[in-house]
């Protein structure tokens, strides 16, 4: 009887670590490409949504174009039974702060928060942009309709609301729409700083920015090709931890960097048809976006975007110039790839906030031993841990052992020196934490 009870827990114990969630392919499936399409026409249809532009006519400018987007926040909530807290955020931004800024403006940002049933005061967040610009960024009065960058990102927050809605988590959603990204990503700042201001836990910030063209500048098509910008380590490691890297590695290994592996190994199991590509960069060349004020103040935080951008439609005034049509219009997004990109943050919004906490402390030893040893912090809500390693060179987790509900374990004849490490929390559904990197040493 007791070897038939040890024999029926591992079973357990092997199909949960290798099963998937219906609940899963039940939201992948309630995306509408048909409802972003309507919704990034909306905003499209308020002529332009630049950070300066009118904010009292009803029909045109970002005062009309915010005031929409808290309006399906709140019908989303009316049908959930008030299961979202919609509110409004702003900070004001005097002219002197930036080249950009020709004018005294606030800066307001939309928010909606789907509060956790077990952790209410832990939040997993997507956002998108509601401002749009043309050539001249600081011209707020020219038509400027932003189809693709980035109403695409601001329909897809407000579709993901309206999927998720409808289930229980046990950490916070939250569904946000940036203002000021294109004047110098401001509403990111304040609302990161409101964050930090206020003692929230992050579990990490999707940034979508453009997530509906397929077809490049490069003459690539591809309707299945996204990229996953992290940046390696957060700016505000200390002089300790850039120190211990030296010896003990984790230069890719920061936690934006967790959170995109995590974007991709969902993926790739939930969405195989789909190709994320990491690109180990905070963002594009020389470029900003509005994950970066979360990483600046120590959150985990990622873009996510098309893979093959096409630049006369992006900041540009809408002409016709040597037989090219420039401008960011309705025409060139692709909804059905928008759904795609929508229903990546969907999962793994859902994934994470369906997952326990991540443990906070992670120990790894084993120097000149055949063997890589752990102890790890056990959180709430686990019914066991798993760990993660690589070799030293890949960019994804490739091995992983589940270890069941203890708080160390020792991997015997894995050679400490040939590979990375990592420990992720496992709940009761089979739904993981990010993983962590190892963050002291077992002596």
């Amino acid at each position: 009887m007791h070897k038939f009870a040890i024999a029926c827990i591992f079973l357990f114990s092997f199909g949960l670590m290798g099963q998937t969630d219906q609940r899963i392919y039940d939201i992948m499936n309630k995306v509408s490409a048909e409802r972003i399409k309507k919704d990034v026409t909306t905003l499209v249809n308020f002529g332009t949504r630049h950070t300066l532009s009118d904010t009292i006519s009803k029909t045109r400018g970002i005062g009309a174009a915010r005031r929409w987007i808290k309006s399906e926040f709140d019908v989303i909530s009316n049908k959930c039974n008030n299961c979202l807290e919609v509110s409004y955020q702003r900070n004001l931004v005097k002219k002197e702060e930036s080249n950009r800024i020709p004018k005294d403006v606030y800066i307001v940002n939309v928010m909606a928060i789907q509060r956790g049933t077990k952790y209410p005061d832990r939040y997993i967040i997507m956002s998108g942009d509601i401002d749009s610009r043309v050539s001249d960024a600081n011209n707020y009065t020219s038509d400027s309709p932003g189809a693709n960058d980035n109403a695409s990102g601001m329909a897809g927050t407000i579709e993901a609301a309206r999927v998720l809605s409808n289930y229980k988590f046990e950490n916070s959603i939250i569904y946000l729409g940036l203002s000021g990204e294109e004047q110098g990503l401001f509403g990111g700042q304040g609302l990161a700083k409101y964050a930090k201001e206020n003692g929230w836990d992050i579990i990490g910030i999707f940034n979508n920015d453009m997530i509906g063209n397929i077809k490049g500048g490069d003459g690539i098509i591809s309707n299945t090709d996204f990229r996953i910008f992290s940046e390696p380590v957060l700016p505000t490691e200390t002089e300790r931890e850039r120190n211990m890297r030296r010896f003990y590695g984790g230069e890719v290994d920061g936690i934006s960097r967790q959170l995109a592996r995590y974007v991709y190994k969902n993926v790739k199991t939930y969405m195989p048809e789909m190709n994320p590509i990491m690109i180990y960069r905070l963002d594009r060349f020389g470029r900003g976006g509005h994950h970066r004020p979360f990483n600046d103040l120590g959150y985990a935080g990622i873009r996510i975007m098309e893979a093959h951008e096409n630049y006369t439609q992006q900041h540009q005034d809408i002409r016709v110039e040597n037989g090219i049509a420039y401008g960011d219009v309705l025409e060139h997004v692709n909804f059905d790839y928008a759904k795609k990109l929508t229903t990546v943050n969907a999962i793994n919004l859902a994934s994470l906030a369906w997952a326990p906490p991540a443990p906070k402390e992670v120990s790894i030893g084993g120097i000149v031993e055949p063997s890589a040893k752990f102890q790890w912090s056990k959180v709430p809500g686990a019914i066991g841990y798993k760990i993660y390693w690589r070799d030293t060179t890949s960019p994804t987790w490739d091995h992983s052992r589940y270890v069941g509900d203890v708080s160390e374990f020792t991997l015997e004849g894995v050679v400490l020196d040939n590979f990375f490490f990592g420990v992720s929390a496992v709940g009761k559904d089979g739904f993981e934490s990010v993983v962590v990197f190892p963050n002291a040493i077992l002596r």
